[in-house]
C-alpha cells in the first residue's frame, strides 16, 4: 500500500505527534508498505528511513517551536503526487496540512483519514488567555466538527476521546487505535550513565517528567509536589527532559520556592540513547497533564521499567485503567506528593510496579497497532473502490 501522511509538525520538532508518525511510518515499512510525509522545512532538516517532503514554511508566533506550510507550495506538489499513484491519505494535524489533505484527497480521488492527536477544549486557553474559556470550548467544539465532518474516518488514540467527540455530535466513522511502543525501544538505558553525564548523584531520588515543556502538560503542578516531597525526601529531584513555551515560567516557579537545587532541566534528548538512559534514570516517571489523548510517555517510561504517579486524566486514564504498573492521585498536591512518596519508601511495591510496567509496555506493540491501521486503511479503499463501481454497473 502507498500511504500518503500529512503534517503541520515533525522531527527535529519533537512532541508525541512526531512520535506517533515515526513510530507508524516505521513499522508500516517494515511490513512492506511504502510512506510519504509531507512536513514544514525547519531551520535545521531531519532525514528519516521514508520519504519526507519538506515544504517551505514561516515562523508562527503564538509557539516559535512550531513552522505554518505555505499552501501555495503544498499544491504545485499536485502534479507530481498524481503520479505517485498513492492508495489513500493520512492527514495528522488540524492547519494548513488538514486543508490540503482534504484537497489533494479529492484531486486525487483518494479517501482521508485524520488522527485527532490533540484534545483542543483543554489546550486553546493556555495560548490565548484573553479568550474567556467558555468561548474557547465553544470555537474548539465547533473547529473539531467541521474538521472531523470533512474527513472519510478519524482515528483516536484512545477510547475516552472517542467518547468525546461522540459527545461534540460528531458521527464520522471512527476507530480507536493508540500509538504502540517499538520493541525495546526504551528498554536498555543506562540510567548510571545518564546521572554521571548530568552530575545526578546515586543518592538523589529523580522524579521525572518527560515531553513538551508547555502549559497545558501541568507541570508547574509537578514544581509543588515536588517541593511538598523535599520536607520528607530532602534528596528529592524533579528532572524534566523536553523544551517549549512554559520554560520561563517554570525556571522563575523553581526559584520562587527555592528549588534550584530539586528541579534540573536537560532539554530535549536524543531518542536513540540519552531518552532510553534518562527513562533508566528515573526512579518513578511523574505526569499530570489534562489534555493527553494517549500519554505515550507513560508507555515508554513503562518500557523502561519506571513506575509511573500520575492523575489519570483522558487518554493516560486507560493506560493506567487495569491498576497496574503505578499509582493514580487525585489532582492534589498532598495526594500526589504521598503516592510518590509511597512509590519512593516501599522497595517491594517499587520492584512490583516495576515488571508490571514492562510487561504493560509489550502488551501495546507497534506492529499490533499497525495491523489495525491497515485494516482501516484496506476498509475506506474498498469503499472509495465500490463507490466507483456502482455508478457503472446502474448505467
Amino acid at each position: 500500500m502507498r500511504i500518503l501522511k500529512l503534517s503541520d509538525v515533525y522531527f527535529p520538532r519533537v512532541n508525541g505527534v512526531s512520535t506517533s508518525i515515526r513510530t507508524f511510518a516505521h513499522e508500516l515499512q517494515r511490513q512492506g508498505h511504502t510512506v510519504t510525509l509531507i512536513a514544514p522545512q525547519y531551520p535545521s532538516e531531519l532525514e528519516d528511513s521514508f520519504e519526507i517532503i519538506r515544504i517551505p514554511s514561516r515562523y508562527l508566533f503564538v509557539d516559535p517551536e512550531d513552522r505554518l506550510m505555505r499552501r501555495g507550495e503544498l499544491r504545485r506538489l499536485l502534479p507530481h503526487l498524481r503520479e505517485r499513484r498513492f492508495d489513500i491519505v493520512h492527514v495528522h494535524t488540524p492547519f494548513a496540512a488538514h486543508y490540503a489533505g482534504i484537497w489533494l484527497g479529492r484531486q486525487l480521488g483518494l479517501p482521508v483519514i485524520e488522527t485527532y492527536h490533540t484534545y483542543f477544549e483543554e489546550y486553546l486557553d493556555s495560548y490565548l488567555p484573553w479568550l474567556h474559556r467558555n468561548s474557547l470550548r465553544y470555537l474548539a467544539r465547533r473547529f473539531s466538527r467541521s474538521q472531523c465532518s470533512a474527513v472519510d474516518a478519524i482515528v483516536v488514540p484512545t477510547r475516552p476521546m472517542l467518547d468525546i467527540l461522540r459527545g461534540y455530535g460528531i458521527q464520522t466513522p471512527a476507530e480507536v487505535i493508540p500509538t504502540g511502543i517499538p520493541s525495546g525501544a526504551f528498554s536498555n538505558g543506562d540510567g548510571r550513565r545518564f546521572r554521571a553525564r548530568h552530575g545526578i548523584t546515586n543518592e538523589r531520588r529523580v522524579m521525572l517528567y518527560v515531553g513538551r515543556v508547555a502549559h497545558e502538560k501541568n507541570i508547574d503542578f509537578l514544581v509543588h509536589v515536588a517541593d511538598h516531597v523535599r520536607r520528607s525526601h530532602p534528596q528529592i529531584l524533579l528532572l524534566i527532559a523536553g523544551e517549549g513555551p512554559a520554560s520561563g515560567h517554570l525556571h522563575r516557579l523553581s526559584r520562587s520556592l527555592d528549588l534550584a537545587e530539586h528541579v534540573l532541566f536537560v532539554g530535549y534528548l536524543a531518542r536513540n540513547q540519552d531518552l532510553p538512559d534518562c527513562y533508566a534514570a528515573g526512579d518513578l516517571f511523574a505526569f499530570a497533564s489534562r489534555t493527553e489523548t494517549q500519554g505515550l510517555v507513560l508507555l515508554e517510561a513503562m518500557q523502561a521499567g519506571t513506575p509511573v504517579v500520575t492523575t489519570a486524566v483522558l487518554g493516560t486514564a486507560e493506560v493506567m485503567a487495569d491498576g497496574r504498573s503505578g499509582l493514580v492521585a487525585a489532582e492534589q498536591i498532598d495526594d500526589f506528593a504521598a503516592k510518590v512518596c509511597r512509590v519512593l519508601d516501599d522497595a517491594e511495591l517499587h520492584a512490583r510496579l516495576r515488571r508490571e510496567a514492562v510487561a504493560k509496555a509489550a502488551e501495546w506493540s507497534a506492529p499490533a497497532t499497525t495491523e489495525r491501521l491497515l485494516r482501516l486503511y484496506a476498509a475506506q479503499t474498498s469503499a472509495i473502490e465500490d463507490a466507483r463501481v456502482l455508478p457503472s454497473r446502474q448505467t
